[in-house]
C-alpha cells in the first residue's frame, strides 16, 4: 500500500508557478513566509516580484553587513536602519548599502540615528531608485548648517534623487531656509512632504525681531515665505503635506491653501492649536479636492468646522477629529451623508452620543458614508441604543471599530456587533467594564441571580441558548430584515432573545478586551477561536486562569502579539500548555503576573523562537539568571522589560 501511495504522489503533476503565486497572494506576509518552506516550488513562487518590496528593519551592527549583502539578490527592497552613528561600523554599513542596494532601494529610513554629513553624502548619490526618504529627527545632519553646501554634492544628490516622491523631515530642530532649500532643490518632483514638529516661523522671526517676509533666506529657521516658495514651485506634483504639531496660524494656512494651481489630496494638521473655524472654512473653500484630512487635537475647532467639511469636501475619504473637545453632535448627520467617507476618527470627542450619526444614515438622502473604520474611543456618552442602530447601517462595510473606554456600553452592544458587523477585522472593547460573559456568548441574562461563594469559583450559570457557538442557530431578530432606527422597545425585546456570539466575527485579526473585568473563563474559553487572530489583549482580567490561556493558544495559532499583564491567575502551567502553539509570537506581556517563574522563560526559549519583545516587569519569582539565559538563547529578542523582577530593579543605579 505504501508503494502504491508513493507512486500516486510521484505521478501527481505539480501546480504551475503562476497558480502558486496566485494562491500565496491571499496570505499575510508571515503566513507566506511559512508557506515558502513547504517545498522548492513554493519557495520559488514566494520570490515573485509582487512580494519582493519587503520592508527590512534592523539596527546597525556587524551582522547587518551580511544581511545587506544577502538582500542584493532582490530586485527591490526598503530599509529601516536604526542606531547609526559616526563610527566606522555605521560608515561601513552605509557604504555596503550603497554598493549592494543602490539601484534597488526604494525606501530608506534612519530612525534613532546620529550619522554625519559625510556618511550620508557617500550614500545618497548611489540611491538612484529611491522613492521615499525619511530623515526625521536627524539633527546631527542639520546642526552645523553646512549640509549640501557644496555645489558638487548637490549635483550628485540631484541626479540620484530626481525621482524622489516622499520626503519626511519631521522633528528637525535645526532645519533652516538654507538647508531646506539645498535639500529640496535636489528633489524636484515631490508628491508628499512632512514637516511635522519642525520649528517654522509663520508670522514672526524671533531672531530678527520682525515679521517673517525678508527677502534673504534664514540660516536659523524655516519660514512660511520659504515653505510657500517650495509649494509654489512643486505644485504640479505635490499632493500631500504634513504640518502637524507646528504653530501654523489661520492666516498662514489660508496663504498656503490658496496658492494658485495647488491641488492637495491629503493634509495633516494634528495638534495645530492655533487653528480656528475660520481657517478650516478657508481651507475647504480653496482645497475642495482633499481626500484625507487630519485636524485632530486642534482644540479651538467646533462643530462649525464639521459643517464646513461636510458641505465642501465631497471627495473626502478619511477624517480625523480626535481630541477636538469642543465638537458636538451638530453637523455629524451631514458629514455621514458624504458617500465617499471611509474612515472617521471621533476618539475623545467628549460630547458625542451617536444620535446625530444615526440620523445621517436614516435621512432622506439615499447616499451615505460607507465607513470601513470608525473610532469612538472615550466617547462616554455612547449608549447601546445608538450603537445598535449604527451596527445595522455599517454591517456591509465596517472593518475596524474602536470602542475603548465607552464605559456605558453593555452586553447588548456586543450582541449587536457580533450579529451585524461580521466583516470586522479589528475590534477594541478595552475598559468597557459593563461587558460580561453573557455578551461574548451571545446571550442576554434572563433571570436575576446573586453570586455566593461557590458561584465566585465556578462563574455564572447560563441558559441553554448559546447563540451561534455551534450548538444552536441564533433566532431571527425582529428588525433583522432591513436597517432602521432602533427604539428603546426594541432593546427591551432583545433582552428576551439571543444574539450571535463573538465566534461570528471569523475575520478578526485584532481584539482588545483589556480591563473588561467581568469576563471569566466561561466565555474566553468558548468564543476566542479565531485562526486568523494576530493581536490579542486580555490585560487586567482578574478572573481568567491558565485554562483560558491554553485554549486561546490552541485555537488562535496565528498570534504575534499577546498581552496578559495584570492577570494574577496566569501561571507556569498555562505558559507550558500554550507555548507549543505560539510559535509565531513576537510580542508578549506578562508583567505583574506574580505566578510566573523561571520555568515560563524556559518554555518560551524552547517554543517561541521569534519573540522580539517581552515584558516581565514585577514578576517577583523570575531571577536575573533566567532572564540572562533567555536573552542569550533568543537572538531575535530586541527588548526585555524586567523592572523589579525577583525584587531587584536592573535599571536602578546608586
Amino acid at each position: 500500500m505504501g508503494d502504491i501511495h508513493l507512486e500516486e504522489v510521484k505521478d501527481t503533476p505539480e501546480l504551475p508557478v503562476e497558480v502558486i503565486v496566485y494562491i500565496l497572494s491571499f496570505l499575510h506576509a508571515s503566513d507566506r513566509k511559512e508557506a515558502s518552506l513547504v517545498c522548492r516550488s513554493w519557495y520559488d513562487a514566494s520570490q515573485d516580484l509582487r512580494f519582493q518590496n519587503a520592508m527590512f528593519c534592523f539596527p546597525a551592527s556587524a551582522s547587518s553587513l551580511e544581511l545587506v549583502r544577502g538582500l542584493s539578490r532582490r530586485s527591490r527592497c526598503s530599509l529601516i536602519i536604526s542606531q547609526l552613528d559616526g563610527f566606522s561600523m555605521s560608515k561601513s554599513l552605509l557604504l555596503e548599502v550603497g554598493l549592494c542596494l543602490g539601484s534597488k532601494l526604494e525606501s530608506l529610513a534612519l530612525p534613532g540615528s546620529s550619522i554625519t554629513e559625510a556618511s550620508l553624502l557617500t550614500l545618497l548619490p548611489c540611491l538612484t531608485s529611491l522613492r521615499r526618504l525619511d530623515l526625521r529627527g536627524l539633527d546631527s545632519l542639520f546642526m552645523s548648517g553646512a549640509f549640501l553646501s557644496r555645489e558638487e554634492h548637490r549635483q550628485q544628490v540631484r541626479s540620484a534623487l530626481c525621482g524622489l516622491e516622499e520626503l519626511d523631515l519631521s522633528d528637525l530642530r535645526y532645519l533652516s531656509d538654507l538647508t531646506f532649500n539645498r535639500l529640496t532643490s535636489c528633489t524636484p518632483r515631490l508628491r508628499r512632504l512632512s514637516l511635522s514638529g519642525c520649528h517654522i516661523a509663520f508670522e514672526f522671526d524671533p531672531y530678527r525681531g520682525r515679521p517673517v517676509g525678508a527677502v534673504e533666506a534664514s540660516s536659523a529657521l524655516l519660514s512660511l515665505r520659504n515653505l510657500k516658495r517650495l509649494v509654489t514651485e512643486q505644485k504640479s506634483t505635490l499632493v500631500a503635506l504634513d504640518l502637524s504639531r507646528t504653530s501654523i496660524t489661520p492666516e498662514s494656512l489660508r496663504t498656503i491653501a490658496q496658492i494658485q494651481g495647488l491641488v492637495l489630496e491629503e493634509l495633516r494638521l494634528h495638534g495645530c492649536k492655533e487653528l480656528t473655524n475660520y481657517s478650516i472654512e478657508a481651507l475647504v473653500k480653496h482645497q475642495p479636492n482633499l481626500r484625507r484630512l487630519d485636524i485632530s487635537a486642534c482644540t479651538e475647532l467646533t462643530s462649525r468646522s464639521v459643517e464646513a467639511i461636510a458641505q465642501g469636501l465631497k471627495s473626502l475619504t478619511h477624517l480625523s477629529l480626535s481630541r477636538d473637545w469642543r465638537i458636538t453632535e451638530k453637523g455629524l448627520a451631514d458629514l455621514l451623508s458624504v458617500s465617499s467617507l471611509k474612515s472617521l476618527d471621533l476618539s475623545e470627542c467628549l460630547h458625542i452620543s451617536g444620535a446625530e450619526m444615526v440620523k445621517g444614515f436614516v435621512g432622506p438622502d439615499p447616499t451615505r458614508a460607507q465607513l470601513e473604520t470608525l473610532s469612538l474611543k472615550s466617547c462616554t456618552y455612547i449608549r447601546d441604543l445608538a450603537l445598535y442602530s449604527l451596527a445595522q447601517f455599517l454591517g456591509d462595510t465596517l472593518c475596524e471599530l474602536d470602542l475603548t473606554s465607552c464605559v456605558n456600553l453593555t452586553d447588548l452592544s456586543v450582541c449587536a456587533i457580533a450579529t451585524y458587523l461580521q466583516r470586522l477585522v479589528v475590534l477594541r472593547l478595552g475598559w468597557c467594564k459593563e461587558v460580561t460573559d453573557w455578551g461574548l456568548l451571545g446571550m442576554v441574562e434572563r433571570i436575576q441571580y446573586e453570586l455566593d461563594n461557590k458561584m465566585k469559583d465556578k462563574g455564572p450559570k447560563f441558559t441553554r441558548t448559546f447563540g451561534n457557538m455551534g450548538f444552536f442557530k441564533p433566532p431571527h431578530l425582529s428588525f433583522e430584515d432591513r436597517p432602521r432606527l432602533v427604539t428603546q422597545s426594541d432593546l427591551e425585546q432583545l433582552k428576551q432573545q439571543a444574539g450571535a456570539s463573538l465566534l461570528a466575527l471569523n475575520r478578526l485579526q485584532e481584539l482588545d478586551l483589556s480591563a473588561c473585568s467581568k469576563l471569566t473563563d466561561s466565555s474566553i474559553t468558548q468564543v476566542l477561536r479565531h485562526p486568523d487572530l494576530h493581536r490579542l489583549s486580555l490585560s487586567m482580567l482578574p478572573e481568567i486562569t491558565d485554562e483560558s490561556l491554553a485554549l486561546v493558544a490552541r485555537h488562535c495559532r496565528s498570534l504575534t502579539s499577546l498581552n496578559l499583564s495584570y492577570c494574577p491567575h496566569i501561571s507556569d502551567q498555562g505558559v507550558a500548555q500554550a507555548a507549543p502553539y505560539l510559535r509565531r509570537l513576537q510580542h508578549l506581556n506578562l508583567s505583574f503576573c506574580n505566578k510566573i517563574t523561571d520555568r515560563s522563560l524556559f518554555y518560551l526559549v524552547q517554543h517561541c523562537k521569534r519573540l522580539r519583545t517581552l515584558d516581565i516587569s514585577k514578576c517577583k519569582n523570575i531571577s536575573m539568571t533566567a532572564m540572562d539565559l533567555l536573552q542569550s538563547q533568543l537572538p531575535s529578542l530586541e527588548n526585555v522589560s524586567c523592572r523589579l523582577i525577583g525584587g531587584f530593579d536592573p535599571n536602578f543605579r546608586i
